[in-house]
């Protein structure tokens, strides 16, 4: 392949600030407005002409009008996507080691279940959920999103770890099993650790789509119990009825991305070379 001519390197160039400011640009609007007064919001400007805490002290400040609203919120969404995070994973590295090392009937019926409900828009399911929930308790809990959330999180979870073991040398785990090992001993000790970037990989994606969920946190939730902050931020009112929320909604939305920044930045050579290991055959 010949080298890039100037010509080249100055359209490719032009093309990833292009796609960096596309991508940047809103990020960036809800920074900005974040550290807007009220009084700001409606003037057109970009940055604002006076830099203030103002919005960030009420969702977290000890008098902040929202902060009852958002700091359990964030409470919830934490504990909550975690452990749907924790049982998505656990389960989907034993199913998915079943489906890449074992031959049973209807494994590609499976496979292509998980992918369907994947797909399958969770708007039109809410309502029957909803009025489940209700009948058995599970309404307003934590355990009535954690169990719609590996609806979400499963699917995705089977597929892609279900690549990578596909990729690990089948030899390996029967040259354990000759020394001895059992099969368990030699899926935790040899299989699992060639597959840590991959389940790592998959617990942050599993991790993200809980995280960001909105439709099962406002439908199945009525209270701070349960609510996680993308169902939160609905809620959010101004100082009064005249006052739109818009500053206080983008400091939350700041503070609520800030772990998904800091988890991309500190682990994104393990997210390529797991998404690339489990992409690429041999």
């Amino acid at each position: 392949m010949s080298a890039m001519t100037t010509r080249m390197k100055v359209g490719w160039a032009v093309i990833t600030v292009l796609v960096l400011v596309y991508a940047l640009f809103p990020v960036l609007s809800i920074l900005a407005t974040s550290f807007k007064l009220p009084s700001e919001l409606n003037l057109g400007t970009f940055l604002p002409a006076h830099w203030t805490w103002t919005n960030y002290e009420q969702i977290l400040g000890p008098e902040g009008s929202a902060r009852d609203l958002f700091l359990p919120s964030l409470r919830n969404s934490i504990g909550i996507s975690l452990i749907a995070t924790a049982i998505a994973v656990v389960l989907a590295t034993l199913a998915a080691y079943a489906i890449a090392r074992l031959d049973f009937p209807g494994k590609r019926l499976i496979l292509t279940t998980a992918l369907g409900v994947s797909i399958f828009p969770v708007i039109s399911i809410v309502t029957p959920l909803f009025n489940l929930w209700r009948n058995i308790g599970l309404y307003d809990t934590w355990a009535g999103l954690i169990i719609p959330y590996l609806s979400l999180t499963l699917p995705i979870s089977i597929w892609t770890l279900a690549a990578f073991f596909r990729q690990i040398p089948w030899e390996l785990e029967q040259a354990a099993q000759v020394d001895g090992a059992t099969t368990w001993q030699a899926f935790r000790k040899a299989i699992v650790p060639l597959a840590a970037p991959g389940v790592f990989t998959t617990a942050l994606i599993a991790f993200f789509i809980a995280w960001n969920d909105f439709v099962y946190g406002i439908s199945l939730t009525s209270t701070s119990r349960a609510r996680p902050v993308p169902a939160a931020l609905a809620f959010f009112t101004g100082a009064s009825q005249f006052e739109e929320p818009t500053g206080a909604i983008s400091a939350a939305a700041v503070v609520v991305t800030i772990p998904v920044v800091i988890l991309v930045l500190l682990f994104q050579r393990q997210i390529v070379a797991g998404l690339t290991q489990g992409a690429v055959k041999g």
